[in-house]
C-alpha cells in the first residue's frame, strides 16, 4: 500500500515504485492531482520535498480505493447502539467507525489509533475534544448529549441517592 510505503522508505522512492507499478507517468498524474507538472518532476527526481498537502493528493490518486471514514471515539454501549454506519458530504462517502474507550487515556490512544489509520475526521465527548485537536491533524467534532440523555442521568443517580 502507497500510504504505508511511503513512511517506510523515502517519500521519492515510494512515488517511483508507485508510478512504474501502476505503469502511470508524471504527466498523467500531474492531470489527476491538480499538480503542476514541474513540482511533480522535481519531486520524483528528488529536487524537491513535497508539502503535505501534495502528499495527500498524490495518496488520494494513488489510492483510490482508499476507504474514508470517520471515527467515532465512545463508550462501547454508545457505538453498540449507534445506527448510522454511512454518511455522504459533497459527493464523497464515509464510513463511521466506532474507537472503544472508557477512560481519558484509552481516548487518546483512540484518537491517535484513528488518525493512524486513516480517518479523515474524529467525534469525541466535549471534555476530550479539545485535547485531541492538539494531538491529531484532522477535523475533531464534539458528541453533545441532547438534553434527554442528561435528564435520564439525572433521574438515574436520583434513583441511586433517595
Amino acid at each position: 500500500m502507497f500510504s504505508k510505503r511511503i513512511f517506510e522508505t523515502d517519500f521519492t522512492a515510494a512515488l517511483n515504485e508507485e508510478l512504474e507499478r501502476k505503469n502511470m507517468t508524471v504527466k498523467e498524474l500531474a492531470e489527476l492531482t491538480g499538480i503542476p507538472v514541474s513540482t511533480l518532476y522535481k519531486v520524483t527526481v528528488g529536487e524537491r520535498d513535497p508539502r503535505l498537502s501534495t502528499v495527500k493528493k498524490i495518496v488520494s490518486v494513488m489510492e483510490p480505493e482508499r476507504h474514508r471514514f470517520i471515527a467515532v471515539i465512545a463508550a462501547k454501549f454508545l457505538l453498540d447502539s449507534f445506527t448510522t454506519r454511512e454518511v455522504e458530504s459533497a459527493g464523497q462517502k464515509f464510513s463511521i467507525r466506532g474507537y472503544s474507550a472508557h477512560s481519558l487515556d484509552e481516548c487518546i490512544v483512540a484518537a491517535a489509533r484513528a488518525e493512524k489509520d486513516g480517518a479523515s475526521g474524529i467525534i469525541c465527548a466535549p471534555i476530550l475534544a479539545s485535547i485531541v485537536e492538539k494531538i491529531v491533524d484532522v477535523p475533531v467534532g464534539m458528541l453533545r448529549p441532547e438534553l434527554s440523555c442528561v435528564d435520564e442521568a439525572i433521574s438515574a443517580v436520583l434513583r441511586r441517592v433517595g
